[in-house]
């Protein structure tokens, strides 16, 4: 008795492998929720820093709380590996987050978007760090839509995720 082989599932599993073994550096999305515990933002900041210490190029996008806190940690290893993808325009984020986001050096800013709501801005801004990266780490509650959908459309794409729920 013979089994088929199911070609697609085989290619993405030597997709996965070839990402996790390799040696050099990779593009890495790190995306996740607003709504994070300090404790939490602390664990995600060491991680940035972390990541981009070893060499790679850290792409993530402008929110506060999970975002904001990979950008710290990166902008501390070495500012020049990491790149921020805004939904909108930079005068459409927090003020809270501004500060920081004026500091980065590569900053994509999106003002085409800027008559979107945010949900629909985050989400085609979500699509276009995908498309940039070769694995992405994200932070999310279990009702969090919008990062959901991206994890979903990341594994489609063959990239490797990694999916951290905060509940």
């Amino acid at each position: 008795m013979s089994q088929s082989i199911d070609i697609p599932k085989l290619d993405a599993l030597a997709q996965e492998l070839a990402t996790i073994q390799q040696t050099g550096s990779k593009r890495i999305a790190l995306l996740g929720s607003r709504h994070v515990p300090i404790t939490h933002q602390n664990l995600i900041e060491m991680m940035s820093y972390a990541l981009v210490l070893t060499g790679n190029r850290l792409i993530t996008s402008g929110a506060t709380g999970t975002n904001l806190a990979a950008i710290r940690g990166a902008m501390r290893a070495d500012s020049s590996l990491l790149t921020v993808i805004l939904p909108q325009s930079l005068e459409r984020q927090p003020r809270e987050s501004r500060e920081q986001l004026e500091q980065v050096m590569h900053l994509v800013e999106n003002p085409e978007n800027d008559n979107l709501s945010l949900a629909e801005a985050s989400a085609l801004c979500n699509q276009e760090i995908v498309s940039r990266c070769q694995q992405l780490i994200c932070f999310a509650f279990h009702d969090s839509h919008t990062l959901l959908k991206t994890c979903q459309d990341a594994e489609e794409q063959r990239k490797v995720v990694t999916l951290f729920y905060f509940d």
